[in-house]
């Protein structure tokens, strides 16, 4: 199947070559030529502009837009659309706001362009593993695009299946992706597991920096502990309750640093967090784990602690985030 990819950053580049893999046909564009012409050089079929990246897709076109989410996205999704046709399909796989993408949809649907969301979670790491997609949009178009979704996913992979579950149950989850409803329920469930990330990550953090205070000369000497928090989390990896792929990246982590010393423990948050707590209020539900952990993020951008060193490095391990520096 042929695929226009808008955006070859970190994940729309390796989203290109995961798809080409698998011998679908990706024309693609970006601001920057050099990316365009790397992936040229693997196969690709680049444009020079938006008008030519339209023109060279066949019909019914399908164009996905994997650039920042805010204005860069609304004003490619605008751009591409006043060159779109009846029938044609935008894909937002970025971290858009769910609201903007029913807003989106909602106008798109005037001139019968076809719209669909996609939360995307794999970072760096999706072009060997897969990429898990969450996805908002008609059903028949969703249908269409089930040959790009399906590569671009896991796939059942090693993961065992859930006790339980019935072997004939049918679906996609198992594979990795999923049609969470209509256009915006993609983003609203990738906002959701965003929130919850916050979370996660926030508990391994303050664990591990309780860890290394256990020696502190607060602490009574001879209830004092001298651990090995590389080792520790390497032997959580094995049958803990708690282990997970962060708690593999921060074992790598770890390992390569002791100390993290390479980190600022400036950690930035990417807009998910705070949406899923406007959500949480809007439906009068109460998530005191998950907003505590946003503004943990805030605080760290006053003063940092070892804690949130540990997020540094996990946001670094999946995603190939790095933190600016405090005041920067």
């Amino acid at each position: 199947m042929q695929l226009g990819m808008i955006g070859l950053g970190r994940m729309g580049g390796n989203m290109v070559r995961r798809l080409m893999r698998a011998g679908h046909q990706c024309v693609v564009f970006d601001r920057s030529p050099e990316a365009v012409k790397g992936l040229v050089a693997e196969g690709a079929v680049g444009a020079s502009s938006l008008t030519e990246f339209v023109s060279l897709l066949s019909k019914p076109r399908a164009a996905w837009v994997m650039v920042p989410a805010g204005g860069p996205t609304e004003s490619t999704v605008s751009d591409l659309a006043a060159l779109m046709e009846a029938g044609d399909t935008i894909i937002d796989g970025g971290n858009s706001y769910f609201k903007d993408d029913i807003r989106r949809a909602g106008i798109l649907k005037k001139s019968g362009v076809n719209y669909v969301d996609v939360g995307t979670s794999g970072g760096v790491w999706g072009i060997e593993r897969g990429y898990c997609m969450m996805v908002g949009g008609p059903d028949e178009t969703v249908k269409h695009l089930d040959p790009i979704l399906k590569t671009l996913a896991p796939g059942m992979g090693d993961t065992e299946r859930t006790p339980g579950r019935p072997a004939d149950k049918g679906g996609t989850a198992e594979q990795g992706y999923l049609h969470c409803g209509p256009s915006g329920a993609g983003h609203f469930v990738k906002m959701v597991h965003n929130g919850i990330e916050y979370g996660l990550m926030q508990a391994y953090a303050e664990g591990f920096d309780i860890f290394r205070s256990a020696n502190s000369t607060e602490v009574a000497e001879e209830h004092r502990f001298d651990l090995d928090i590389a080792e520790i989390a390497e032997v959580w990896r094995r049958g803990s309750v708690v282990g997970s792929w962060l708690l593999d990246l921060t074992a790598m982590a770890l390992i390569e640093n002791p100390s993290l010393d390479n980190y600022t423990g400036f950690v930035q948050d990417s807009g998910e967090g705070r949406w899923t707590i406007m959500a949480a209020i809007e439906e009068a539900v109460p998530c005191e784990v998950l907003s505590a952990s946003l503004y943990a993020r805030f605080r760290s951008r006053q003063n940092h602690t070892f804690a949130e060193k540990v997020l540094s490095a996990m946001r670094n391990k999946f995603g190939g985030h790095v933190e600016r520096a405090s005041g920067g």
